[in-house]
């Protein structure tokens, strides 16, 4: 496993569209392996493949330090209700804004074995569904921003 390097906002492939995984060869296992090793060690809640600058439909999450997800092929088939609060991401370092997304989520993915399963998510939970997966088709978070992107500190100070 390998630690590797995340791009930031202005590198190009994290507007680009990832494509589908259609067999997971040991490239790809070695990217999944290395993907939630990069996650962990930068202090992340999630990671998408685009984010290491590899173009598949990859995600890891883990919103609680105990349950690492992944989910290949990701799509959102479900959400309801709305929650605002402070978002931030690996790929634009040291700022965070507001964002209102769905509070409930429901996602249809495929696991290390290409078997689709489903996963349902609330609160922090579907807000970190909904973010990476947005990766996966060239979107950042700065893009639904209420209001001006902050600086870390800054937020911390005015919560």
């Amino acid at each position: 496993m390998a630690i590797r390097t995340i791009r930031e906002m202005g590198d190009p492939v994290l507007n680009k569209v990832s494509k589908e995984v259609k067999e997971i060869t040991p490239r790809v296992q070695d990217l999944i392996d290395d993907m939630f090793e990069t996650m962990y060690e930068a202090n992340g809640v999630g990671l998408a493949a685009v984010q290491v600058g590899v173009l598949k439909r990859i995600v890891v999450i883990d919103t609680t330090g105990e349950d690492p997800l992944l989910l290949i092929n990701p799509r959102v088939v479900e959400t309801s209700g709305e929650q605002t609060g402070n978002e931030a991401c690996l790929s634009v370092p040291g700022k965070t804004g507001s964002v209102t997304r769905p509070n409930y989520v429901k996602v249809v993915a495929q696991d290390e074995d290409l078997y689709e399963f489903e996963v349902e998510g609330e609160e922090l939970l579907a807000r970190a569904l909904l973010h990476e997966i947005e990766h996966l088709d060239g979107h950042l978070f700065v893009e639904r921003v209420d209001g001006p992107l902050l600086d870390v500190e800054m937020a911390d100070e005015e919560a």
